[in-house]
């Protein structure tokens, strides 16, 4: 399983999976056999239709829930068979969300609303914690913007202080679920070209998106239908957006041959 040139288990490792879903007399196939991996570095879409499987991928993935049967290792360690409790602190360890509906915490600052994932981690290792909130936040520039609440942001600001709650904690994995469903398109394409210059700075993305001209700002479309994945490419004519972390980007997306 480790990469044979760095020696590196891959972030993801997941083989065979299944699951099933006892809905009374019935069982629901969500997941038939899947194989995925992603390297350190990559910058993958996941797409398909309602009912495809790709949710239920996702939340296996995130340490949200675990396979009937197959294997998965995040950033080599083995996920199925973990407690609930060994599961949410490895969520908390190796994984960074980013949800659609921004999730965050409406009568708390920004700094603040950075800061959260960090009081769960009892190691000990992030101690200044308002310093390491306040790096995130300057890293997708907002450093202008920490005192403010989300009703003093703009939806696309919205997001960018999602995503630095998300890098704040270093996790070897980003997790995007749907980021720009709630987003106009000229915010879409800012948020997609700031996913872009943190995957440029080598951290690993994984989107889920039902947005074909979103997934064309990923670097690898995997398609999922009836829980099998059914197709996994390179992005041809991929989407480039230079940002501005003021929040505008430098220009409109341009297909990079």
């Amino acid at each position: 399983m480790p990469d044979a040139a760095s020696g590196t288990p891959p972030v993801i490792h997941i083989e065979a999976a299944t699951k099933v879903y006892e809905m009374g007399k019935n069982k629901v196939r969500a997941l038939r056999g899947v194989d995925l991996q992603v390297e350190r570095g990559e910058m993958i879409a996941v797409m398909g239709a309602s009912g495809s499987g790709k949710s239920t991928l996702m939340n296996i993935l995130g340490c949200l829930d675990t396979p009937t049967s197959g294997s998965y290792h995040l950033d080599g360690i083995r996920v199925d068979g973990l407690t609930r409790n060994e599961l949410a602190q490895l969520r908390n360890e190796k994984l960074g969300f980013v949800f659609q509906g921004f999730n965050l915490l409406s009568r708390t600052s920004a700094l603040d609303n950075v800061e959260l994932p960090l009081l769960y981690d009892h190691s000990g290792r992030k101690r200044d914690t308002k310093a390491l909130a306040a790096e995130a936040l300057q890293r997708v520039g907002l450093g202008d913007r920490m005192d403010h609440h989300p009703s003093e942001l703009s939806g696309g600001q919205q997001q960018r202080v999602a995503i630095a709650r998300a890098l704040v904690t270093q996790p070897s994995l980003l997790l995007a679920d749907e980021p720009t469903g709630n987003l106009d398109s000229r915010t879409s394409v800012e948020v997609m070209a700031l996913f872009q210059e943190l995957n440029d700075q080598g951290i690993t993305i994984l989107l889920v998106t039902h947005e074909h001209y979103i997934s064309r700002y990923a670097r690898r479309e995997v398609e999922v239908r009836d829980g099998r994945i059914i197709r996994d490419e390179p992005v041809r004519d991929r989407h480039v957006a230079k940002v501005d972390l003021s929040g505008i980007p430098d220009q409109d997306p341009v297909a990079a041959t």
